[in-house]
């Protein structure tokens, strides 16, 4: 799988970017996801991710992490999740702002918050999602499992 990455904020060090890329694919190949799929991972400050929140989510406040699919299901149509994904996922924005306030509030390290937020965000591209309890389930025991399998559990 190929992975963009953009730092906006000119702070997110090498081995980070090395884990990340290590941890979405190892994610992608737990989903089985083609390896010739595609997806950026972008690294922003509070203000950019608040303002794509409010024009996207109509929430104006910051949040962690906004993945945009550029191929979504609609209603009445399968799911993305499995080997029928489109070639290019989307994108992933990540607030580097949100990702340290959370390492420090969740007690663990910077690296452990950003690889979460960054496969939360790769799910979301797969069609996995937590608006009501039963998905909200899924999506988070999936997460788990695959951060547990690849070495960064809580």
């Amino acid at each position: 799988m190929h992975i963009d990455f953009h730092d906006q904020t000119n702070s997110i060090e090498e081995d980070y970017v090395d884990l990340l890329d290590r941890l979405i694919n190892f994610a992608g190949k737990q989903e089985k996801v083609t390896t010739e799929a595609e997806l950026s991972i972008n690294f922003v400050y509070n203000d950019e991710i608040q303002e794509l929140n409010r024009n996207y989510r109509q929430i104006d406040r910051p949040t962690d992490v906004i993945s945009f699919a550029l191929q979504e299901s609609g209603e009445g149509e399968m799911k993305i999740i499995g080997e029928e994904l489109p070639i290019v996922l989307g994108d992933i924005v990540i607030s580097v702002d949100k990702a340290k306030e959370q390492a420090t509030e969740y007690d663990h390290s910077l690296e452990r918050e950003l690889g979460f937020l960054a496969l939360h965000g790769f799910l979301h591209l797969l069609g996995y999602d937590h608006i009501n309890p039963e998905d909200e389930k899924v999506m988070f025991q999936r997460q788990e499992e695959i951060l547990d399998a690849f070495g960064l559990s809580r």
